[in-house]
């Protein structure tokens, strides 16, 4: 009788679990045409979260500095361009996920393009007139032109191929570099992930079947030019003195394989939100590294 109602008891389980994996699933589906509900929910999300974000920054981050009357600074050749690339990562991502959730709302591709692939943009200009006002830094135009590229990366193949055949990706790995300025590099993985330029690398992974249309590559195989740096302890390479005198700067290019995670065939709504989430990362792979220091290097698998 007990293992009769546990039996029971587990069927019920399963049945609720497949019925609210159902209803996920239909929930994450794109809708086929304008879902006002849907798009009110994320036009208000978006607005809010931004807020939140804009006034915390304010609160955390620029309250710890002395405020100034609006100024620029010219800082394009600083951290031997990774800062900038970081710009160019940022608005393409934010701009892709503001495009897909509109998408997901069902709104037509010209608004999705207009009111959501320039999300990063905007936000980033936000961020970008905060600095302008604090005494440590300055609004920088190098910074909006890459926030303009990132942009333009992902607003320029929607208009061209109407798909994203180039995707721009992020990897990264810890150094001793961190350890020698946690400050300013980060102290911990979480704070060195967004500041310690010598661990980041920058990829643009370019799918192989879109652009030659062959059965004899998988479609989900990408081919990724990278770029990274290392050797930085401060921004420039000006003379310094006392534990920054000595910085072996150097420039890296690497070449790989690649997956795009959304390319891989699935039915599952769930999986296809995951892959595209996760395809922001680049998959480690065997890689070539190139610098003008030791020429040609092989990584067994970079990341």
């Amino acid at each position: 009788m007990k293992k009769g109602l546990v039996y029971v008891m587990l069927i019920a389980l399963a049945s609720l679990s497949a019925h609210s994996q159902s209803r996920f699933e239909s929930f994450l589906k794109p809708s086929d045409s304008l879902d006002t509900s849907r798009r009110n929910a994320v036009v208000i999300s978006e607005a809010t979260l931004a807020s939140i974000t804009l006034i915390g920054l304010n609160q955390l981050w620029y309250a710890d500095y002395p405020q100034s009357s609006f100024k620029t600074i010219d800082d394009a050749d600083e951290w031997l361009q990774m800062d900038k690339l970081g710009h160019v990562f940022s608005a393409y991502q934010l701009g892709k996920t503001g495009a897909n959730v509109l998408n997901w709302s069902g709104v037509s591709k010209r608004d999705q393009l207009i009111y959501g692939a320039t999300l990063g943009f905007g936000f980033l200009t936000a961020v970008e007139v905060f600095d302008g006002f604090s005494e440590e830094w300055g609004f920088s135009w190098s910074d909006m032109a890459a926030n303009a590229t990132g942009t333009g990366l992902y607003v320029g193949q929607e208009l061209l191929w109407k798909e994203q055949r180039i995707n721009l990706k992020y990897s990264f790995h810890q150094t001793d570099f961190a350890k020698q300025r946690p400050d300013k590099l980060g102290d911990g993985l979480l704070e060195e992930l967004l500041k310690d330029y010598n661990g980041q690398t920058y990829w643009l992974s370019a799918n192989v079947h879109s652009f030659f249309k062959t059965s004899k590559i998988p479609k989900w195989i990408n081919v990724a030019i990278g770029y990274g740096a290392e050797g930085m302890l401060t921004g420039t390479n000006e003379t310094q003195t006392g534990v920054f005198a000595q910085q072996n700067r150097q420039r890296q290019f690497y070449l790989s394989l690649d997956v795009d995670l959304t390319r891989i065939k699935t039915n599952s709504y769930i999986l296809k939100t995951l892959f595209d989430v996760f395809n922001l990362i680049k998959v480690p792979f065997p890689t070539l590294e190139f610098n003008g220091k030791n020429g040609i290097k092989l990584h067994a698998v970079y990341f």
